[in-house]
This record gives C-alpha cells, structure tokens and sequence, in this order.
C-alpha cells in the first residue's frame, strides 16, 4: 500500500476534512442566496489540496467513500452555522452511477443535523464523458423526489455539458469560468455567454457566471441580465461563511446611491400586474374557455407551486390553434404546456425599472411580456408597453420640476430627497445659496449677463458637489439648494465659495473690478454702490436637520441662516445648529479669500432648542 493510499485512508476513517464555504449571490436581491461547499485535506498533508485529494481517491477506488464523507461533514458545518440559505454539494455523476452508491444517505445526513431537502442543492460536476443518460435522469428524478434541486457546474468545460443540461433541465446552470475571465475585452467569450443566458431564459433557468474576480467582469455579467455570481471578487470560500458581502464590491453605484439618499428608483413591482395563474398541465381546451369568457384576458401566466413556467397570449395562443383546421380536436385535450416554446424573462420585484430596461435590451429579448418574482415566486407580470409607459411618465416628471436655465431639479423633487432622507433617518446638511448684489447686476449688464452668472453658480456647485457628497436643485432665480451627504459638507461649501469669488470678476467690465462693483438704482429707485456679486450660503448642520420632521422645517432653518449670512459682506456661510449645543459661526470672505475662525470671523452662539 502506499503511502498516499494509506494517507488518504487514514483522513477518510477519522474524518480529517474541513468544508469551506463560498458565496452565491442573487444580483436582483441583492444578498447571499447559498454557499457552494468546498472541501480542504488537513493543512500538514499532501492531499491537503482538493485536486491532489480527489486524484488520489479516483486513482485507488475510493471515489464514493471521500464523496460520502464531504458530503456528511459540508451538511454538519453547514448545520452548524444556522444560514437561512442554500448549500450546493458537488456530487460526481459517476459516483452517482457507481453499484456500490448508497441511495438516501444523503437525506440521512440532513435529518441527523436539521437541515431541509429543499435548502439542498445537488451540483453535478462532470470530470469524465457520461454514457448512460437514462440511469442519470433516473438518478436526478430520485433526489428531486426528496425535494433536492439541481445544478450543473462548469457549463462550456465539460464532455457533454449541453446534453446534459436538455436532458436534466437543472434549476441553475454555471458558467465556467474560463469564458467569464477578460469577459469584458473578448467578443466570443462574450457572445458565448449572452447565447447561454438566451437558452436560460427559455428554460427558466438560473445562471451562476462563477470565477468572478474583477470588477470589470462583474459589471459585465451584470449588464448581461445574469442571475447569480460567485468568485473571489466578492468572496474566497472560508471555514466560516461570510454572512454579508461587502457592499463596495457588490453593487457599488446603487449602495453608494442609498447610502447617500439617492436610491429614489423605481422598482419594477410598481409596473406589476397579478393576473391569477392557472397550472401547466391544464388541457388547452380549457384554456380556450377561460379566453372566451373573459374578453378582457390577453395575458395568461402558467404557475405550478409558485413558479412560472411560461406565459400564454390572446392573440399568439387562438393564431396558432387555429392555424390549421382541425386545431382544437388536435390539440384540446394536450397540457397547455406544450404551447410553450420560450420563457419570458423572469425580475424580482425589487429590480429597479432602468435596470430592468437595460437587461431587456442587452438579453436582445423580444417578447412583450416579463414574470415579475418575489422571493423567486411568481408575483404578477410586466409587459414593456407599461414599462415604457413608466419610463416616459419619469422622463416627463423630471423634466417638468427641473430649471429651465440649469437643467437642475426643482424645488419639487429635492423637497421629496429632503423627506426620504429625513424618514431614513439618513445623516445630512443643507445650503441654501443666494445671490448678492444680483438685481442691480443684471439691471446694469442686462438678463443675458445675468443668465451667464446665474449659469456659473450652477456649474461651480456640480464642480465641488458631485453626486456622492451631495445633490443640487435650482429652485427659481438666483436661488441654489444643495443637499450634502458627505461627511465633508463644510469643505465643499468652503470650495464653492472659493472657487466662485476667483469667478465674478470676468463678468465684470475691468473698471468696474478696479472700482470693487457698480453704481445702479435700488429697489426704492435711488442711485446706490453695489459690490461685485457674492454667494451667501446658510447652512444647516446635519446636528440639526436630524431634528426636523419635513422638509419644511429645514427650508426655515436655512433661510434663517441665510438671512444671517447676508448681513456680512462678501461670499460668506453661516451654518446653523440652532437645534444643537454647540455654536454656529458666520464666516466670510475679504480680498476674495475664506477665512474660517478668523479675527473678522464673528461666532454666534444660539443654545440648544
């Protein structure tokens, strides 16, 4: 015996295997649905890599028994960590077709350490060509009896992959990873994926694109319409499972866009339309009733313990009855089923409506009807006419509260930020940003001028506030909002402020910069000097605006601290924390420069409200 073969005896005997877990993860839900387990040979011997320990096995015959003991100890440590999620066991297909292969050991194990069937999925990893499909199939409709789903590993790797996959029709597929790596520079691995993700569909079918392990390979699986992911990108398999993914890795711009308040998309469910499912085995006569009773059907889902199979239509399901004679005698007493030759596209309910857009469009789908899934049950459907009709309805929306001038959001949209941030109880302050010395400008240099200046401020603010520390409205005039979500929210503001008093004087005729500003007529008519334009910004601490019940309570706030701000010449802020202990300062410019907390720098105190 050799020494291998009596190490490996020795790790089977005593059971001296560590299970590692690694994450898959639902793209629309945005969390861990289940972790494939991975087995580890103890870390002091030669067969401490999987590779080296399932060679060895194969080589002397001991296939089933290291299989049966991954098994027993992945379903233990699983158990163990009580995870409402799914556990992938890789199972060999030809272990599965050995004589000696031990039929309910498997439930056994599961029973023993509580844990159910249907969390269980059973993942066929193919090494070797398989001949016998009849005793496969047998074997798959066993462990589907027992509540067990399936999926096929290495889809594009192995000896008859596709074959496979028509013949088992397992609940989720994965890619290999040989054709997700550079995904993103390779037109063929690309067009390879997209076609896959094309049968999935039509098969309802879950796509895992596994191997991720860039950023630019996950955007891409992304925007392909790809269900699940799994790769070190995310995640490397642990002896104690990740709970959470990093939220920076996963969805990046939507996680930042909700941290900072701005997730204000619009999810599919709002589009859905519960139509009552009838079963996939209904006789199609039947179905021809349900059409002729009810006039106003078009849409008819076909839903068996809770999942969609396919979606029948008015018009597509009475053209092709009655495209041949004797249509109905034909066909009447077959399941509806067969009518089917495609799977509409199924979206959680949570999917955001753009993003529902865009798979759409990248998937190349043409049907005119989606299943809309909660949990990966059915829930209603979509049709793309309603969604267009959303899209327009938002597009129009947007348009009619932004600023003509600017293009920026109205006082309408931000209001409502201003009151999902407050019902979120997320963390922020407010600027309200005025101008100063604005009439008598544009009296003296006319509207346009006056437009280019209000055009300016507009520029300045999205040049210091990009999107993740902040968001800009222009709510009339010369009249700015912005709602800062950053931790840095006084620096930007700061910035702003430089950035424009660099700015106004190239509005300015040269004398009247030499001059320090202009002479024009008040609002009581009488000939005054007015300074170069300025910004007055007031300022409301997220100290605060913690305390406000609407967005009305924080406009009182601002403006009261822009009142404030105005009674100093030049760019100045006053940040009010009227609702705080601690003090606010009034700070202005002079020369053109911010000086914060310096000698011309007045602080006012207000105490605690």
């Amino acid at each position: 015996m050799s020494a291998l073969q009596q190490e490996l005896l020795s790790i089977l005997e005593h059971k001296k295997l560590t299970p590692h877990f690694q994450p898959i993860i639902s793209i629309s839900q945005q969390k861990i649905i289940g972790y494939e387990a991975l087995i580890r040979g103890p870390s002091n011997s030669p067969l401490h890599s999987p590779l080296n320990l399932f060679d060895i096995a194969e080589r002397y015959g001991l296939s089933s028994q290291l299989e049966f003991v991954c098994r027993e100890l992945s379903i233990k440590h699983f158990a163990s960590f009580n995870l409402d999620s799914k556990l992938f066991l890789n199972v060999s297909p030809c272990v599965l077709l050995q004589p000696e292969f031990k039929t309910g050991e498997t439930l056994r194990y599961l029973e023993q350490f509580g844990v159910s069937p249907r969390q269980v999925v059973i993942e066929l990893t193919e090494h070797k060509p398989i001949d016998d499909y009849e005793l496969m199939r047998e074997a798959m409709i066993h462990y589907r009896s027992m509540g067990f789903e399936i999926a096929l590993d290495d889809l594009g790797a192995g000896y008859s992959s596709l074959r496979l996959w028509s013949e088992l029709l397992p609940e989720y597929v994965k890619i290999d990873q040989h054709f997700i790596q550079d995904l993103q520079n390779d037109s063929v691995k690309l067009n390879f994926v997209r076609s896959i993700q094309g049968i999935a569909n039509s098969l309802n079918c879950n796509i895992i694109a596994e191997g991720i392990e860039t950023k630019a390979e996950f955007k891409m699986i992304e925007s392909l319409g790809i269900s699940h992911v799994q790769g070190y990108y995310f995640a490397r398999p642990a002896a104690v499972p990740l709970v959470e993914i990093d939220s920076a890795a996963l969805f990046e711009e939507e996680k930042k866009a909700a941290k900072n308040g701005w997730n204000s998309s619009t999810p599919i469910e709002k589009i859905s339309q519960f139509i009552a499912p009838i079963s996939a085995d209904t006789p199609i006569s039947d179905v021809m009733n349900f059409f002729q009773h009810r006039p106003e059907l078009n849409i008819l889902p076909l839903v068996d313990n809770d999942m969609a199979s396919g979606v029948i239509l008015r018009e597509d399901f009475l053209s092709k009855l009655f495209s041949s004679r004797y249509g109905i005698e034909l066909h009447g007493r077959k399941p509806i089923k067969t009518f089917i030759e495609t799977m509409p596209l199924s979206i959680d309910c949570n999917t955001p409506i753009e993003h529902v857009s865009q798979q759409l469009t990248s998937t190349m789908r043409h049907e005119s009807v989606f299943v809309i899934t909660r949990q990966q049950k059915y829930a209603g459907v979509g049709t793309v006419l309603s969604l267009l009709e959303e899209i327009t309805r938002q597009q129009i929306d947007n348009a009619k509260h932004a600023n003509p001038l600017t293009l920026l959001p109205g006082s309408v949209p931000m209001n409502e930020q201003v009151n999902q941030l407050l019902a979120s109880k997320t963390p922020f302050a407010f600027g309200y940003f005025d101008l100063d010395n604005f009439k008598p400008f544009n009296d003296i240099y006319s509207y346009s001028a006056g437009d280019d200046i209000i055009k300016a401020v507009a520029t300045t603010l999205s040049e210091c506030v990009p999107t993740e520390s902040g968001r800009i409205g222009h709510i009339g005039g010369d009249d700015f909002i912005v709602i800062f979500t950053g931790e840095d929210w006084l620096e930007r503001c700061k910035l702003v402020l430089e950035k424009f008093a660099k700015l106004v004087p190239s509005f300015y005729t040269p004398e009247d910069v030499k001059a320090g500003g202009i002479r024009a007529e008040s609002r009581t008519g009488e000939k005054c000097f007015f300074p170069l334009s300025s910004l007055s910004v007031g300022l409301v601490s997220p100290l605060s605006t913690i305390h406000c019940q609407s967005h009305v309570d924080v406009a009182d706030l601002a403006s009261e601290a822009k009142k404030l701000a105005k009674k100093t010449e030049g760019n100045s802020y006053f940040v009010n924390l009227r609702h705080s202990p601690r003090n606010v300062e009034v700070v202005h410019s002079s020369e053109n420069k911010i000086h914060a907390n310096g000698k011309n720098c007045p602080i006012i105190q207000f105490h605690a409200a």
